[in-house]
């Protein structure tokens, strides 16, 4: 359901004084504040963003601002992209909605932003429209996320990032060595229990691949990486011996685990379809 100042603002968003914000100085991230709406209490702000990843910071939001995000590139692949969003935990002070063709859908209301849950949604939805809500005081109210970017199968993935745990198929296990952002062979050396999610400390050492520095190194000398990787609680993960295949996704700097065969079962697997033709793609088992 529409605020009364959204449902009075769209009817008239023609006639209001709408300004255009210039690019930041890297067309990442934008920083403004709702102070400049002060005797406008009505302007809507458009807002161009044209990076894979960045943030936005609006201060003592008023009004309303429009976010275009869209790369920088001319593509067939460029329409079929995800945009996710996370809010940071403090951020209030406005509803967040997908705006297409001068329709609006909910994506996020003020009282859910502080759950910091991660909201993707295609790049063919629209604009997100972002409303300030009334406050006497606006001089504590933030609103602020950060966005990426992603393929539509990611962005599906990290929607369900908390969904429940389900076991990899041998195909899944296969293509997930070609596609995750990160591949590292290692073990479990303690799990963590927190509200949101389990966090897993693993030491690495087989590093194929990472997006980002997930796994930090033990210098030189030492062939071996540490890091930690989340998953739901109720996945049940446990400390014990063994080696592991992690595989999974990195979403705001944080890893989440996709995939996680024991290295012998993968290992079986991989050479079964090496043999067959089947495998999508090569990796170093030596």
């Amino acid at each position: 359901m529409l605020t009364p100042v959204l449902a009075a603002l769209l009817p008239l968003l023609l006639l209001f004084r709408i300004s255009f914000c210039q690019y930041s100085s890297d067309q990442c991230s934008w920083k403004g504040s709702g102070l400049t709406h002060e005797g406008h209490a009505r302007d809507v702000e458009q807002v161009y963003l044209r990076c894979s990843q960045g943030s936005l910071e609006w201060l003592y939001p008023t009004g309303a601002i429009i976010v275009n995000l869209r790369p920088n590139m001319v593509s067939p692949a460029a329409s079929r992209l995800s945009v996710c969003i996370k809010p940071s935990s403090d951020s209030r002070g406005t509803n967040l909605y997908l705006d297409r063709n001068g329709k609006l859908r909910l994506l996020l209301r003020e009282q859910d932003q502080a759950e910091g849950k991660v909201q993707c949604f295609s790049i063919q939805e629209g604009a997100l429209f972002i409303e300030a809500v009334p406050h006497l005081d606006i001089s504590r109210r933030i609103t602020a996320f950060q966005y990426e970017l992603v393929s539509e199968r990611v962005g599906l993935e990290a929607q369900s990032l908390s969904a429940p745990c389900q076991p990899c198929s041998d195909t899944e296990m296969l293509l997930a060595a070609c596609t995750s952002d990160f591949v590292a062979r290692g073990s479990i050396r303690k799990v963590e229990q927190e509200e949101e999610h389990s966090s897993v400390t693993v030491e690495i050492n087989r590093l194929y691949r990472q997006k980002t520095q997930v796994f930090v190194s033990g210098g030189v000398r030492v062939r071996r990486w540490t890091g930690h990787i989340k998953m739901p609680p109720h996945c049940g993960v446990r400390t014990g011996d063994g080696k592991f295949l992690f595989m999974g996704t990195v979403r705001f700097g944080e890893a989440w685990m996709g995939c996680a065969p024991r290295y012998k079962d993968f290992l079986r697997l991989y050479h079964e379809a090496e043999q067959q033709g089947t495998n999508p793609c090569q990796v170093d088992t030596d």
